[in-house]
């Protein structure tokens, strides 16, 4: 795949970048091991300092560079802006909480003295240069929360963002540089897919963090193991949205066309799968359809468009096998099912139901704007169909019974479970999720910790 710019809403190559040479690879880990050996000696309130420069400088910068991501991914234009601010946001938490986050911990007295010691501290320390190997549908936010938790506890980052965004990478590149940042913090390599394994295999690389495929994760938690090197890993998401008789159906409906078509349904917590109790299911799918044929589709750049073009030829032609696959199946088309005439890479919110564990959407991840309805009897069949699934991000339930809430949590295998409402990130909460959606943690002290050299500091008595 080259990398360039290649605006999604005409299919016209707007620009084009040679990816760097060997050369270029090793002088920018020579920089990044250089840069880490006095950077992880700043201090918290020196990495705080220039982290809120850069916040400010997103925010400032947030209409232009959400012109470039809109441009290069198709993000509808108030969403890629958004983007830009939920990041400074996250830089922001992150300035003002790692210090405590990464504070020196102290086990209890009678284990310390147990052990014959005089005093035991466990300490955080960074690790070195992280390789982050990020995708395209969050350009920024996807970056950002890897880099602010890895800057601040004194780790050095090596960005590989994915091919179709190049402007986006080099910008935060040169972003985290006007704050102020020693050159060498942070790094975007223009190198596509075949140069990761090189790059992760230098013994300058100390992790890695990707967001991605599965074939993707799974290729650089192969290398990574083989050269024992951390890694977090945060790959699809089929989430389900469970809809059950106590809930509210008007507003569980609105949110459900949200929690579907945010970022053109290209979202890994994207809901995908809406499970519905049978004494409900046909209220909320009249309402829940109705939504999504509302949704207005259109040029990314107005400020009235909802869902934008898919982020390439490739995605739109991967979900419409998706779409067609079910349909020989049996499934039935609520609304949409059919590719637009004209220029850009677009496609309709659409749903679907009759789906059976024989179709390929029941089993495989819909990265657009198309949702899977299904039909529970109680709520037993509904966890049942949540949990057959080979992803496991996290989950949306809808209801009013604490006892119900309850058994969800207990029963629903995600990362994470979100009751009426959508499932959202922020940096002050973990995230991340089980089986085929990987492991590890962002976000968060967990997020911050992850790349951490957690050691245990001994003293005699």
């Amino acid at each position: 795949m080259p990398i360039a710019t290649v605006n999604p809403a005409t299919g016209e190559t707007l620009k084009t970048y040679q990816a760097m040479d060997e050369q270029e690879i090793e002088r920018r880990l020579e920089l990044a091991e250089a840069t880490f050996r006095t950077y992880r000696t700043t201090g918290f309130a020196e990495r705080a300092r220039l982290l809120n420069r850069a916040a400010d400088l997103l925010e400032e910068d947030q209409e232009e560079i959400g012109r470039v991501v809109t441009t290069e991914m198709g993000k509808p234009i108030r969403q890629a802006r958004a983007e830009a601010v939920k990041c400074a946001k996250a830089m922001r938490w992150y300035a003002g909480h790692a210090e405590e986050l990464l504070a020196d911990e102290t086990p209890a007295d009678a284990d310390v003295r147990d052990s014959g010691a005089s005093r035991v501290v466990v300490r955080y320390r960074p690790l070195g240069p992280v390789l982050a190997v990020m995708p395209w549908n969050f350009p920024l936010w996807q970056v950002v929360r890897f880099a602010a938790p890895a800057l601040m506890a004194g780790n050095v980052g090596l960005l590989k963002h994915a091919s179709n965004v190049p402007q986006t990478a080099l910008y935060l590149e040169d972003l985290f540089h006007r704050a102020g940042f020693p050159e060498g913090c942070f790094q975007t390599l223009l190198i596509g897919s075949a140069a990761v394994d090189d790059v992760l295999r230098d013994e300058r690389v100390k992790a890695a963090t990707l967001t991605g495929s599965e074939p993707a994760g799974r290729a650089v938690a192969s290398t990574a193991g083989e050269m024992i090197k951390k890694t977090v890993l945060e790959l699809g998401g089929s989430d389900p949205f469970v809809v059950m008789p106590s809930a509210d159906l008007d507003r569980a409906a609105r949110v459900a066309v949200t929690a579907r078509c945010q970022n053109t349904g290209q979202s890994c917590i994207a809901a995908k799968r809406f499970i519905v109790h049978d004494d409900v299911h046909d209220a909320f799918a009249e309402r829940f359809v109705a939504g999504m044929k509302a949704l207005r589709v259109g040029d990314p750049m107005d400020e009235e468009t909802e869902v934008g073009p898919l982020s390439s030829e490739r995605g739109r032609a991967d979900l419409e096998e998706l779409v067609d696959d079910a349909v020989r199946g049996g499934a039935t088309v609520l609304c949409g099912g059919e590719r637009p005439d004209g220029p850009g890479w677009y496609y309709p919110p659409t749903v679907l139901s009759g789906i059976t564990r024989e179709m390929r959407i029941h089993r495989e991840e819909a990265f657009g704007p198309v949702a899977t309805l299904y039909r529970a009897a109680d709520l037993d069949e509904a966890v049942l169909i949540a949990n057959d699934s080979p992803f496991g991000l996290s989950s949306n339930v809808w209801t009013g019974d604490e006892a119900e809430a309850d058994r969800f949590i207990r029963d629903l295998e995600a990362g994470g479970v979100f009751f009426n409402g959508m499932t959202a990130s922020h940096p002050a909460f973990p995230f991340g999720g089980v089986k085929r959606s990987g492991y590890g943690r962002e976000l968060s002290g967990h997020g911050i910790r992850e790349f951490c050299n957690i050691t245990t500091v001994w003293h005699g008595a």
